[in-house]
Parts: C-alpha cells; structure tokens; sequence
C-alpha cells in the first residue's frame, strides 16, 4: 500500500490555488513528488484536485491499494462518506474522486493535524508561488 500525503490551498479563497502531492512507500520513503497551479480556486476545490492527483498517479502506476492522509476534515469525511457534498462546485470533484477510488481494491482516507503534512503543504504553496510567479 503507497500512502499519499495531499493538500490544497488557496490565497483569497477563492484566489491563486494549488495543490501538493507526496507519495511515499509503507516505510515512508518518498517516491514522488508533484504539484499543480489552479488558477483562481477556492481551498475544496484545491484539496479535491489534490485528491484527484493521487488517485490519478496511483491508478496510472499499478497500484491496487491507497492510504490517504490529509488535512482537510471536510474531504475526508466527505469521501468516507461522514458528510454529504452539499456544495455544487464540490460535486464533480467528488463523483469523479469516487469513480477513481472504485477502481481500487482499498483506499483509506485519514485526517492528519497540519503538522503531519507539511511536505503536501510546501508543494501546495510552490505550486502557488509558481503560478502567480507565471502570471505577472
């Protein structure tokens, strides 16, 4: 089982967003690293892109089982299904997440403190950095 270390933000919410990736093996050693710049996002919006990331990465590597650890409370229950997807912006983030995690043969989802992220979170802000950066 890989375990991805996901996060999102963005600046303003809703404003300049991106997301981090941090894929590491059961021991914790790093395997890949990734992020990407979303525009003008909202901090869901950001953390479920991070998500879909992961999901995507995992899928397109072979791998069969998925440990998700995030900060982002809402996510987490959302896709364990603690919560209902009330917002509209968030509902095709999470079907599409929901799609992606069927095709696993386990996916686990874990709330983390922002402690515990702060390699998904430096990428998060790199990405953020770099597209601003871009933009000017």
């Amino acid at each position: 089982m890989i375990v991805a270390y996901i996060d999102g933000g963005a600046r303003g919410n809703p404003g300049p967003a991106g997301y981090g990736v941090r894929i590491e093996d059961e021991q914790g050693g790093l395997v890949e690293e990734f992020h990407g710049f979303l525009g003008s996002a909202t901090n869901n919006i950001a953390e479920y892109n991070g998500l879909l990331a992961a999901l995507r990465y995992a899928t397109g590597h072979g791998h069969r089982k998925l440990h998700i650890k995030s900060d982002s409370e809402l996510l987490v229950k959302q896709m364990r299904g603690e919560y209902r997807v009330k917002n509209a912006g968030l509902q095709p983030l999470y079907q599409e997440a929901k799609a992606l995690a069927d095709g696993f043969d386990r996916v686990v989802y874990e709330h983390v403190r922002r402690e515990q992220n702060t390699h998904a979170d430096r990428l998060a802000n790199l990405a953020m950095d770099e597209g601003t950066a871009a933009s000017q």
